[in-house]
């Protein structure tokens, strides 16, 4: 951990409670700007720890929406990080995949109008697909001085912009059952076009070993 890591934590470390479960908490802003968002340090992780790293979704995790698995995704790497008893959860002010809340209504609006998934709805309203970055995440996690994690994903870019920061990166895929038909159908336009891996069912977690398990193989060969 660099000296201004440590420093922080030093200035912000408390006790933080979760399901009657008791743990250490650090936060930190990422790269020194807290518009890029924040990393909560759970207990003291060290290399090989689970790490999740989640952009801002204010209708799935505030106003529980149905639409999509942003919700399910952050609780449920929550309780696996809960369950090992350290962990990291880098926080990013990326709503609307980086486009904004703002795109994001106008997305479904479109969506909605057209019959498209809301992928093809960005592009018509002339917004990327995904605008969101994942280096400032992986400069932070350096910054902490890990240099191997397991990441809770089933997003490749997250995967591949670690390892461009050299740090050595398990895939863990997350499985969360979509809340809907419309939930489901955001799965698989994520599958379709950015390539996420989609697990039909849980995959098996693997404490210790796993480096060398491709995302399918820690699906247990279940991906959609």
């Amino acid at each position: 951990m660099t000296a201004a890591a440590e420093a922080s934590a030093a200035a912000t470390g408390h006790r933080f409670t979760r399901h009657g479960h008791e743990s250490p908490l650090t936060v930190f802003t990422v790269d020194d700007r807290p518009e890029l968002g924040h990393i909560l340090v759970f207990g003291r992780p060290a290399d090989g720890c689970l790490v999740r790293i989640h952009s801002r979704c204010l209708y799935g995790e505030a106003l529980d929406s149905q639409d999509c698995d942003c919700g399910p995704e952050l609780r449920k790497s929550l309780d696996l990080i809960q369950e090992a008893g350290d962990g990291v959860l880098v926080y990013l002010e990326q709503e609307g995949r980086g486009a904004g809340l703002i795109a994001k209504a106008l997305g479904y609006r479109e969506a909605e109008r057209t019959g498209t998934d809301t992928f093809t709805a960005y592009r018509n309203l002339g917004y990327p697909e995904d605008a969101r970055s994942y280096a400032h995440a992986a400069a932070g996690l350096r910054k902490l001085g890990l240099t191997r994690v397991r990441l809770l994903t089933n997003n490749p870019d997250k995967v591949a912009a670690l390892r461009a920061a050299d740090i050595a990166v398990t895939p863990e895929p997350l499985y969360t059952p979509p809340l809907s038909e419309r939930a489901a159908a955001y799965l698989e336009a994520k599958r379709r076009h950015r390539g996420h891996w989609i697990p039909a069912s849980e995959p098996v977690q693997v404490p210790a070993r796993g480096a060398d398990r491709t995302p399918e193989q820690q699906a247990a060969g279940t991906l959609r």
